[in-house]
């Protein structure tokens, strides 16, 4: 992500500033003195019960607090969003621009979520279908709505129901909460990024989400939720980059998928080169 970052920042039409990777376990890692980081502290031992995304909205609140952010906006992203093209800065004044997510319905989940979004504060459509990432916000915004967005996700996991509910998508509710309780929406921008093999062009976006695992008969028939003969997914390199000999996409395979093993195999490539 990082790479990409760089790559795309130079390039014409980016309005893409400077980058911080927040680390929340608390102690530097190997990569600090590759990518700019801030190392804030984790949730006290036992509090993210298990959820290590609970710690995110603290981390925020902290970067936020100790950083010199130079910027007026900021985009919130994660590791496994590869940059395709220069990003622009799609927010408009203090309508902040989020990506809109299938599987964030907050009008199906409207008797969970008035725990949290009380009837004075209006509709619960008035919660956007987000999560925190990605999302392009005001400096002055995000500062706002950080410490109410930690505070719901904990309140959300203290809950046994909400907790069941929502899963491992409970933070991201927790963000569209805290939005909406400051009165912020956000313009839903569906080209702000795709996610393979779900979406098959890449063509007009400016994220790939690297997050499905991409599975294919050698035919290019999908076989999503069944290893195919050729596969693609993250899971596979988590202690490592993907080897060198990792066999094409087979005929048939959409372009998004083909786009996203490019660019993570074509950085894999580098970081091999220069570990040697």
């Amino acid at each position: 992500m990082y790479y990409w970052y760089k790559q795309m920042r130079v390039r014409p039409d980016s309005d893409m500033g400077g980058f911080t990777r927040i680390l929340h376990s608390g102690k530097p890692d190997g990569l600090m003195d590759e990518i700019p980081t801030l190392v804030v502290d984790p949730l006290p031992e036992g509090a993210d019960r298990g959820y290590i995304v609970l710690n995110r909205p603290w981390a925020f609140v902290q970067w936020l607090q100790k950083a010199n952010i130079k910027e007026d906006y900021i985009l919130m992203a994660e590791p496994d969003h590869i940059f395709v093209k220069p990003l622009p800065n799609l927010a408009h004044g203090e309508e902040p621009a989020a990506f809109p997510f299938f599987y964030i319905k907050p009008t199906d989940n409207e008797k969970i979520l008035r725990k949290f979004f009380p009837e004075e504060k209006g509709p619960v459509s008035n919660i956007d279908p987000i999560g925190n990432s990605p999302v392009i916000i005001q400096k002055a915004q995000l500062e706002k709505i950080a410490p109410t967005w930690m505070n719901v996700s904990l309140k959300m996991k203290e809950d046994v129901e909400t907790d069941k509910a929502f899963g491992w998508v409970l933070e991201m509710y927790a963000y569209a909460v805290a939005s909406a309780l400051h009165g912020v929406h956000h313009s839903l921008q569906k080209d702000f990024m795709i996610q393979p093999p779900w979406d098959a062009k890449s063509d007009n976006t400016f994220i790939i989400h690297y997050t499905y695992g991409c599975d294919y008969s050698l035919k290019g028939e999908l076989t999503y939720g069944k290893i195919g003969e050729w596969r693609f997914d993250k899971r596979s390199y988590l202690r490592s980059p993907p080897p060198r000999n990792l066999s094409l996409p087979p005929p048939g395979v959409p372009e998004s998928v083909v786009c996203t093993y490019c660019f993570a195999f074509f950085f894999s490539v580098q970081r091999n080169a220069i570990s040697f």
